[in-house]
């Protein structure tokens, strides 16, 4: 069995309480009573000022094999912020931001939609060069 990783956060802040990693293998799903059971950090809270974000399994690895480190949860969005290490000097913390993986598929997203476009254009304005053309001949004859 594969189970993602959960993100427990102050749900005032967005600040990460705990997050359990993803576990694979010999494993069971467990309740959030057992888990406010079973962590030291979590027990310690109030329950109700502790909210959860359930990630699918593998779901940021791309983002965690480049150093990102989940911080923050987006109280708009409830989607995970990230610091990635900076690339000269990776000691200093970075802004948070959501993940570079997010960030890329909207990137191809937009790049796909503006190839399309681009094409569109390009169709247009041959079509609009043969009409011209066409008009020209029609009015030199």
């Amino acid at each position: 069995m594969k189970i993602g990783a959960r993100i427990y956060y102050e749900n005032a802040t967005g600040n990460i309480i705990l997050n359990t990693g993803d576990r694979s293998g010999d494993v069971v799903e467990t309740t959030r009573d057992q888990d406010f059971a079973s962590y030291a950090v979590l027990a310690e809270r109030v329950p109700e000022t502790v909210d959860m974000v359930q990630l699918d399994y593998g779901q940021y690895y791309a983002d965690y094999a480049e150093g990102g480190v989940i911080t923050r949860i987006d109280l708009d969005t409830l989607e995970p912020l990230l610091t990635y290490p900076g690339p000269v000097e990776p000691e200093t913390p970075q802004e948070q931001r959501p993940a570079l993986s997010k960030q890329v598929d909207a990137l191809i997203q937009d790049s796909t939609l503006l190839k399309a476009q681009s094409k569109a254009l390009a169709e247009r304005a041959a079509f609009t060069d043969d009409v011209i053309a066409e008009i020209a001949i029609e009015v030199y004859k």
